[in-house]
């Protein structure tokens, strides 16, 4: 059974008459997104600092916005988690996940460092990984600077933000830094979707087939990207000696079954993982906090597994 919250969200959109993603331009893609923010988001929560850091590389610049959670002093070595936003590597932005960033700073204890990776079709493949690659090298040259802790450094997102997260881990696998653990939410994992969950949840849902084509027109210039494991980290070769991993799926979600299959690819190759299904909610949920309940159960849920993570437990 569907939410009834999420059934009166997506009501919610029809009334306001929400265009499907996939009839706009990218640029007015983005303008909507942002804008109908006031809809189903809540106020973000207080914490103790944020700023925004430039990050320069290889001729390309991006915002990276900082969040030390309430209560923390400046000068704490804090963990930190990088956090990478959705959007189909087209829309979205720091200022879309604003509320997400602060509430998982706040939870986790961690310093939260949300990243303004570029988007396509401006900037293809492998831009938003490229721009992760950068973010993530930065982050760990810094980290006395930013008073954070260089050897408990997370990588996370939602929904394409958790394609990036897990592509990086894949990349920064064996190296002498790398992330200490993988928070994807409702990742998109394969390029190729065929899954149950695909064509069950396919129209309706918010998240349609129609919109996953244009996104991924959008963002993969070429078809035989799609088998590139920096777009599709489900078809890497292996996934072992990764990072420690928090999987969260949603039951109406087109993504579910391959979040699944990517939670049991790590379990199947030694990774510690724990996997949660909200089985009632959307694609996209936990930025829905204004009107789903269950949005801010899943975030504090996963500010509990980093946190139980620093600890070690």
């Amino acid at each position: 059974m569907l939410d009834p919250q999420a059934r009166q969200f997506l009501q919610l959109m029809a009334d306001n008459g929400v265009q499907p993603v996939h009839t706009l331009t990218a640029p007015a893609a983005r303008a909507a997104y942002l804008q109908r923010r006031a809809l189903s988001q809540p106020e973000g929560e207080a914490v103790a600092h944020t700023h925004d850091h430039v990050v320069v590389h290889s001729g390309a610049s991006m915002t990276v916005r900082e969040y030390r959670p309430f209560g923390s002093t400046a000068d704490a070595a804090l963990p930190a988690l990088l956090f990478f936003h959705g959007g189909g590597w087209t829309v979205g932005d720091v200022d879309t996940h604003d509320a997400v960033c602060r509430s998982l700073c706040n939870a986790s204890g961690s310093a939260v460092f949300s990243v303004d990776y570029r988007l396509g079709p401006e900037a293809p493949f492998p831009a938003a990984y490229d721009d992760a690659l950068a973010a993530f090298e930065w982050l760990t040259a810094q980290a006395t600077t930013l008073h954070i802790d260089p050897a408990r450094i997370a990588v996370g997102g939602d929904s394409a933000g958790g394609n990036i997260a897990a592509a990086l881990c894949l990349g920064l696998r064996g190296q002498s830094a790398q992330p200490a653990f993988q928070l994807l939410i409702y990742p998109a994992v394969n390029m190729r979707p065929d899954t149950d969950s695909y064509h069950r949840n396919g129209q309706g849902y918010m998240l349609t087939q129609d919109s996953m084509r244009w996104y991924t027109a959008n963002y993969l210039s070429q078809d035989s990207h799609a088998d590139d494991w920096r777009a599709s980290p489900l078809l890497a070769a292996s996934h072992a000696d990764l990072p420690a991993a928090l999987v969260m799926t949603a039951g109406f979600d087109p993504l579910r079954d391959e979040g699944l299959q990517y939670a049991d690819a790590l379990s199947q190759a030694g990774v510690r993982t724990q996997y949660v299904c909200f089985e009632r909610q959307i694609h996209g949920f936990i930025t829905m906090g204004r009107v789903i309940d269950e949005a801010h159960t899943a975030l504090a849920l996963c500010g509990h597994a980093l946190k139980r993570h620093w600890a070690g437990v």
